[in-house]
């Protein structure tokens, strides 16, 4: 794909296969489709009077407007005015790539970006039109015997901004493409069936992006290294699978960097659950839906997608990414409801519960990245269904005691129309976790799931600012549209920008 800028003062004498103009909700136009109405004798009016009221996720096709050069305005459903931010501008913006992949048009032209809202710049809504338009292009065939035929891509999208504002539009452009291929490969690896997406394969992706870009490393260590590492806890949900584990750490080191600089910024570490398949173990899941617990590595596929673009981006501060990748399946080796077992830490852990996994393989990587003397440690998890009860597939939830790095993550979730809701951590819960012969319990009983969990977690994140991202709710979606989302890299994208700054 190639963004580019269109800085044209008459924007009805651009010439394009396709315009994208905005429209709020009760027919009202934006700046740039006024200019359009009225260089075409009111057409936009006419059809917002009676046909398109502009809801969000609408759109409507005029061909041919006299007056007029594009081929085709499209116009774009806003939903209302006073309502109108980040989600609905990036909204907006897929809406319009969405369309013109749709027609087998090659090229197009969108005014979005000239539009403000809260939360937003104009270089971050160009970053939301860019990464629109390079998801757009996402098309999975990776398993598929017979490919799907391929029409005409769409190849080209210009934004429209005025000549003076180019320069940041077009640095927006550049880090919204490598978002949208970091979102594009963590939605790819999810959606791969677990036969093929195993933790080796996991590992030979980091490989495969150190290889492609030279800011990158990637090391993957083996059963052995963790046994001598004692990460008894992630060693024992593995145990119970024919596949071999995989301990991943990717780092991004920006070009130039020496390690003992004076200058050198501590490193944010990343840490993605990668549970390529989880049965539940012993404690098994119902039958109906299992399939989609192959998504029970998305944790994984974000911290890739996020290394991914900042490695494109060639951002200037250190990202460590570590997955811990398993899978969690029933057998003679496999966990036992009460089994007790030593993490990385020291502390033990009484295993109530087979199927709640996700913090047995957290809880040692997390251990592992104090070695690396973190500015921040955010781990990304499909940790709880009760998250999924509390936020629904809106919102990740968010659980930080460190307020700075609360709500940078909520404001970079803001910005980049992937929210997150921060919910309570306070100690009181961390009652529910004892356990009569363990130092800890690896379930809390039904109140308060999602709570438990990160209360479990930061048990290991004494030593450095640390937030847990749970997005069992957001990670993929079900249904006739089955598929991973990408998210939360857009956030985590967004972040690591904002501390690069």
């Amino acid at each position: 794909m190639e963004f580019s800028t269109q800085t044209t003062a008459s924007l009805h004498q651009i010439k394009t296969a396709a315009l994208a103009v905005g429209v709020f909700t009760d027919g009202v136009l934006s700046p740039a489709a006024d200019v359009i109405d009225r260089a075409g004798a009111g057409a936009l009016r006419a059809v917002t009077k009676t046909e398109f009221k502009g809801k969000s996720n609408t759109h409507a096709v005029l061909r041919d407007i006299p007056g007029v050069s594009a081929a085709r305005i499209v116009l774009v459903g806003l939903g209302k005015q006073e309502n109108y931010n980040a989600t609905a501008h990036g909204s907006a913006e897929l809406v319009f790539a969405q369309y013109c992949a749709a027609a087998g048009l090659t090229e197009g032209v969108s005014t979005l970006a000239s539009i403000e809202c809260p939360d937003t710049t104009l270089r971050t809504r160009a970053r939301a039109a860019a990464s629109a338009g390079t998801r757009a292009g996402y098309h999975y065939d990776a398993t598929l015997g017979k490919s799907r035929e391929a029409g005409p891509r769409l190849r080209k999208i210009a934004i429209w901004t005025a000549r003076g504002q180019a320069a940041e539009a077009q640095q927006g452009l550049s880090e919204g493409q490598a978002l949208g291929e970091g979102i594009n490969l963590a939605r790819m690896l999810g959606d791969l069936p677990p036969n093929v997406c195993t933790p080796s394969y996991l590992g030979k992706t980091a490989k495969q992006l150190a290889k492609q870009f030279t800011t990158l490393k990637a090391e993957v260590l083996e059963r052995k290294q963790l046994e001598a590492l004692n990460m008894g806890s992630f060693l024992s949900v593995a145990r119970g699978s024919y596949e071999p584990p995989a301990f991943i750490v990717l780092k991004h080191t920006p070009a130039g960097r020496r390690p003992a600089a004076k200058d050198r910024k501590a490193p944010i570490v990343l840490v993605g659950k990668g549970i390529t398949f989880d049965s539940g173990g012993i404690s098994i899941k119902p039958a109906a839906n299992m399939d989609e617990m192959k998504y029970d590595m998305c944790g994984a596929a974000s911290v890739l997608g996020t290394l991914r673009a900042v490695a494109q981006l060639e951002l200037n501060r250190e990202v460590i990414g570590i997955i811990p990748a398993c899978e969690n399946l029933p057998s003679g080796r496999a966990n036992k409801p009460g089994d007790v077992v030593t993490s990385m830490s020291g502390l033990t852990i009484e295993i109530l519960n087979t199927d709640a996994e996700g913090r047995l393989v957290l809880c040692d990587a997390l251990t592992y990245a104090e070695r690396f003397k973190p500015a921040a440690v955010i781990d990304i998890a499909t940790l709880t269904g009760a998250c999924v009860v509390a936020l629904g597939n809106v919102n990740s939830g968010l659980f930080s005691k460190d307020d700075d790095l609360a709500d940078s993550l909520l404001r970079a979730g803001r910005a980049a129309a992937d929210p997150a809701w921060r919910l309570p951590l306070d100690d009181a819960y961390q009652e529910q976790l004892r356990s009569n012969f363990a130092d800890i319990a690896n379930i809390g009983g039904p109140p308060a799931g999602a709570v438990t969990a990160a209360c479990f977690l930061s048990r290991f994140t004494s030593s450095y600012p640390w937030a847990h991202l749970d997005i069992a709710g957001t990670a993929w979606r079900g249904g006739k549209e089955k598929g991973a989302s990408g998210r939360p890299v857009p956030l985590l994208v967004h972040y690591l920008i904002e501390q690069a700054n």
